[in-house]
């Protein structure tokens, strides 16, 4: 019976992710009939020529990007709640956003001669890269010589907040052009990747989710605690490592091509987890992954306000469907210790 409500929930979370991406590519400012959207996917003439361009060269990359964006965050997140423990953590809490926040900032509005090196189309994810990395190496160093993970937490969140107030003090001293650019990044994006960008943003995915497959046993052991877990034998050094390393580079190669997104990573493991109803992480996983580009997809669908010219910022969109989510998980949790 177990077995058979699972097929339906995997069968569910399928179902809902290919009718958000169909709709996610026919609604715009210019409409699509489904049918088309359709017929175009695979391969076939829309009535409307013009249609064919408009999905193949800008609604099918922002509809991937959406699905591996969503699946990465809401990966990093289950890993970081489970590592921690804690049901408000999430893939920024080592504060790697912050950190390519940072870079991204003094690359922005460091004056007109950083200005002048933004070139490319990689300028802006190859900062966010590099802030986000050295964060990583700061990270990986703590974590060596202090083994409590809760010390661990803390000291993530101390240099968040150190580089958000770095940040803050860029955006005094900057122009008030830098300023802007600067701000619209720290909306998010899902659109304007090309296709090696999306590539490259789907091989740092396929690594995290076979590596996060691959922790499963350590990440189920996690739960009961550490004791417990060295008891089962896992190597609880090597696992922590392993499992901070997949989350930076999920939650970074995002953040570095898409924008700092909030919520999404805080809040889909607690749906994928009430839909499942189920701790083993061979199952929570991939499960999460579906529900992350789920509602990565509702999200930017709704942010592009059907019918309208208008495009919201999909961090605006996040932050309204994730923060009720964490509200009634900090309730349900109170009411369970009380």
């Amino acid at each position: 019976m177990k077995n058979f409500l699972l097929r339906q929930y995997w069968m569910l979370l399928i179902v809902l992710m290919i009718a958000l991406f169909l709709i996610n590519i026919s609604v715009g400012s210019v409409p699509i009939p489904l049918k088309d959207s359709v017929v175009t996917l695979f391969g076939g003439n829309p009535e409307n020529p013009v249609w064919r361009n408009i999905i193949i060269d800008f609604r099918l990359t922002k509809a991937l990007t959406c699905m591996l964006a969503g699946g990465s965050l809401a990966l990093g997140g289950l890993l970081m709640q489970t590592l921690f423990r804690n049901a408000l953590a999430g893939p920024d809490v080592l504060g790697l956003s912050s950190g390519a926040s940072l870079a991204v900032a003094m690359l922005v509005m460091a004056g007109t001669f950083a200005t002048s090196l933004i070139t490319g189309p990689f300028a802006i994810a190859l900062a966010a890269s590099f802030g986000s990395g050295l964060v990583l190496l700061l990270v990986l160093a703590v974590a060596h010589r202090i083994k409590d993970n809760a010390s661990l937490l803390l000291i993530g969140i101390m240099i968040g907040a150190a580089a958000s107030s770095l940040v803050s003090v860029l955006q005094f001293t900057s122009r008030s052009e830098d300023q802007h650019y600067f701000l619209v990044w720290t909306f998010g994006s899902m659109g304007g990747l090309s296709w090696p960008e999306i590539a490259m943003l789907g091989a740092v995915f396929s690594v995290g989710f076979i590596l996060s497959l691959v922790l499963a046993k350590p990440l189920n052991a996690w739960l009961l605690g550490d004791n417990y877990a060295t008891a089962l034998g896992i190597q609880i050094g090597k696992a922590r490592i392993l499992i901070i390393l997949c989350t930076s580079f999920l939650a970074g190669s995002v953040t570095a091509f898409c924008g700092p997104i909030a919520f999404i990573g805080l809040a889909v493991p607690h749906l994928a987890k009430l839909l499942i109803n189920t701790t083993n992480h061979k199952i929570l996983v991939p499960g999460t992954v579906l529900a992350g580009a789920s509602v990565m997809l509702l999200c930017d669908t709704v942010a592009q306000m059907p019918g309208s010219s208008f495009v919201l910022p999909i961090n605006a969109i996040t932050s309204l469907i994730g923060s009720p989510v964490v509200i009634w998980v900090i309730v349900r949790n109170k009411k369970i210790r009380t």
